[in-house]
């Protein structure tokens, strides 16, 4: 006697909510849907021998015969079947017991289950369909009735779960599908002892599509994003050699909008998990057609296995996610391995970007002040506005510490405008002690980018009333550079509002001398890295002489920033350099130590 038959491979497919070969075959029109996985519990082997052969003359493959009643949620957690016939009356654990189990169980509740019973009494079909029954067969089962049965039910069960647990849109299995095979997979990894791996792919820029092209462009885009990716998955990637119904597996799943898991449940060597990794990024090399304009789209892929990396479900979905994030996937798409210090940095980024949030809410920012100071003379014309971040604690966080997070998260746009309008502050105050000094304030790229910067430069300025010239706005070579015809149309319109225009950082990002010529600017900033050896080099020098020429003919000021020596400042000199921030002179300094400073060595009115 069996007492728990698979007549299929060793191996189950692993059904789910449903098996993804039923969909294929509800798809396509079949007549039988026959790759279900069927679980029979009866008390009696041979009514489910006959059965089984019934349904094997149908053409279905894959069974799980059990007559241990006592066993039966066990094996219903372990071979998952897309359907039970269950007997009602049996020794151990009756069948009502069973389907009471089975519709209190959060992953099987809407399994469909046909009861088996030789009773014709009323009450006894009423107490099944009050548990939960789906259907009934009576016994002795006609062939031709079980069959038909059968195949309704598994196509009903089809059809239901494609609405529930598949994306429309890519045909892939969604979000609700991925977590119920996840956990599945981690717990018979655990079991077996086996490597579960884990791919979670963002796609960069994926937004700018969206924005640029609309909804409808940008799913058509995704469409094609999940075909490169499946088209790129292999049999052996997802769950090794030597195992039989690989297709039968829902490996790959859209999890968010622009965001995709893969989920390989027996991968013996993490270089294979490299290999697959590196596949996905080189099938997305090739431009993707929105709408007849081609778009690069790259991939950020994190990966995390169990048991290395985390334990549990989430555990393992928070690793993926925060290695996907580290991957440096900007240019050419890129993959990341999940690591405990990478956790810690996660979780520490994280804490950071909420505390940043609440600084610049409340009342933690602070900006300290860098004296502009004239080559020739040693007076202050100008101060450049930087800002510092003061936690309640006291603790002060440096700008390259809290910068770079404000950049990715987008906080540097409201992190751009509280400085601008603090600045504006300032500059008022100072106008009304009869104190009129220029001014620089950084603009980011994004605040560049944002489309409102002319708008609200103009508005901060009409608000605190204060004279525009004395306002510079400072911003990177490479911003300009990337752009350059959009640039030029911005500044123009900053131009008109009266601040003056400086391109920050000169020299580090290969401007064309064109372009230069038509950027409506007033100063070049000398990038420090230029500084550091110009004493010394005489290619640093040669570049600095050239630069400092150049600007004065296009009839831009020139400031060297990053001065820390007197040699530096006497070769500054003998160039004709207008002026120079560093060291040298004065670190950035708070706004009271920076008081008597320009009391004594300002150029202009003295307060």
């Amino acid at each position: 006697m069996r007492t728990s038959v698979e007549k299929t491979s060793a191996q189950n497919n692993g059904n789910l909510p449903l098996s993804k070969p039923i969909i294929h075959e509800l798809r396509c029109g079949a007549t039988s849907l026959i790759e279900g996985t069927i679980m029979m519990v009866d008390d009696e082997p041979t009514t489910m021998e006959v059965m089984q052969a019934y349904l094997e003359d149908a053409g279905y493959r894959h069974f799980v015969l059990l007559e241990k009643s006592s066993r039966a949620m066990a094996e219903i957690e372990e071979k998952r079947p897309d359907i039970l016939l269950l007997d009602l009356v049996m020794p151990e654990v009756t069948g009502f017991e069973i389907l009471q189990q089975v519709r209190a169980h959060a992953q099987h509740k809407h399994l469909p289950v046909i009861i088996l019973t030789s009773s014709s009494d009323a009450e006894t079909k009423l107490k099944a369909l009050d548990l939960g029954a789906t259907d009934f067969l009576a016994k002795p089962v006609d062939s031709s009735e079980l069959i038909l049965r059968v195949r309704n039910t598994l196509a009903a069960k089809a059809y239901q779960n494609q609405l529930a647990y598949y994306d429309a849109l890519t045909n892939l299995p969604n979000r609700s599908l991925f977590l119920d095979r996840l956990d599945w997979f981690l717990r018979r990894a655990e079991r077996h002892h086996e490597i579960l791996v884990m791919l979670h792919i963002t796609l960069n820029q994926f937004k700018r599509v969206t924005n640029s092209f609309g909804p409808q462009v940008a799913d058509q885009v995704i469409a094609q994003v999940a075909q490169r990716i499946s088209s790129c998955i292999r049999g052996s990637d997802v769950v090794g050699r030597g195992i039989a119904d690989v297709n039968a597996l829902d490996s790959l799943f859209r999890v968010e909008g622009d965001e995709f898991s893969l989920l390989c449940p027996t991968m013996n060597h993490m270089e294979h998990a490299t290999k697959l990794a590196s596949r996905i990024v080189h099938v997305m090399e090739a431009p993707f057609n929105a709408d007849g304009t081609e778009v690069y789209i790259w991939p950020s892929i994190g990966i995390a296995s169990y048991p290395v990396d985390a334990k549990d479900t989430m555990a393992l979905i928070q690793c993926a996610v925060g290695a996907s994030a580290q991957a440096p996937g900007q240019e050419k798409g890129s993959f990341h391995f999940y690591s405990s210090e990478l956790n810690i940095r996660s979780l520490e980024r994280l804490q950071l970007e909420v505390d940043l949030r609440h600084a610049i809410e409340g009342e933690q920012l602070l900006l300290y002040y860098q004296p502009k100071v004239d080559v020739k003379n040693g007076h202050i014309v100008g101060v450049e506005a930087l800002i510092r971040w003061q936690k309640p604690d006291g603790k002060m966080i440096f700008p390259d510490q809290f910068i770079p997070l404000a950049e990715d998260t987008g906080l540097i746009v409201p992190l751009g405008e509280w400085v601008l309008n603090e600045a504006c502050a300032q500059m008022a105050r100072w106008q009304t002690q009869g104190l009129c000094i220029q001014v620089a304030v950084n603009v980011s790229a994004k605040q560049f980018h944002a489309g409102n910067l002319v708008r609200f430069v103009s508005e901060t300025l009409n608000a605190h009333g204060v004279d525009p010239q004395y306002l510079t706005l400072e911003l990177t070579e490479s911003l300009l550079m990337k752009n350059a015809e959009e640039a030029i149309s911005t500044l123009t319109h900053l131009m008109a509002l009266g601040p003056k225009i400086s391109m920050d950082d000169f020299g580090t990002g290969f401007s064309s001398l064109s372009y230069l010529k038509r950027l409506p600017l007033h100063e070049l900033k000398i990038d420090r890295s230029f500084l550091t050896d110009i004493t010394n080099n005489s290619g640093d020098k040669a570049l600095v002489s050239v630069v400092i020429y150049l600007a004065h003919e296009f009839g831009l000021q020139v400031v060297a920033e990053g001065v820390e020596t007197q040699e530096q400042l006497d070769l500054l000199v003998s160039l004709h350099c207008d002026q120079y921030q560093g060291y040298f002179f004065s670190r950035p300094v708070k706004i009271e130590d920076l008081a008597p400073m320009l009391s004594e060595r300002c150029a202009h009115i003295s307060i």
